[in-house]
């Protein structure tokens, strides 16, 4: 069965640096898009960044500038680069696959990993 396993996060103060990584395993045939959300207390999930297979990404304009996304298609891995944290930055990321094929099902499927805590003390 295809599962996310995240690794990263942490405490930071305001404007240091965190890396996030997130590994996909299974028997995967190909993912569409890979991405991180974030949920902080009393909001709702919302997307920090997310990257195709063909490589294009897509930043919350809150992030843009700070956050750098990239993936490895064949290691099925994508990684969160964020620096100038502020503490608004702070949530529980969770790593996202979306349009997943494996072995397990005949249709594509999305998958979320277990969220790390990223706090940023002011």
């Amino acid at each position: 069965q295809v599962q996310l396993v995240q690794s990263g996060g942490g405490l930071v103060q305001a404007g240091g640096s965190l890396r996030l990584f997130c590994a996909a395993s299974g028997t995967i045939f190909s993912i569409n898009d890979m991405g991180w959300y974030r949920q902080a207390p009393g909001k709702q999930r919302e997307l920090v960044a997310t990257v195709t297979s063909g490589g294009s990404t897509n930043y919350a304009d809150s992030v843009k500038g700070r956050f750098t996304i990239s993936r490895d298609n064949l290691k099925n891995t994508v990684f969160l680069q964020m620096n100038s944290l502020k503490p608004e930055d702070t949530a529980v990321y969770y790593c996202n696959a979306a349009g997943v094929r494996s072995r397990s099902y005949y249709t594509a499927r999305d998958y979320w990993g277990q969220g790390t805590q990223v706090t940023v003390s002011a």
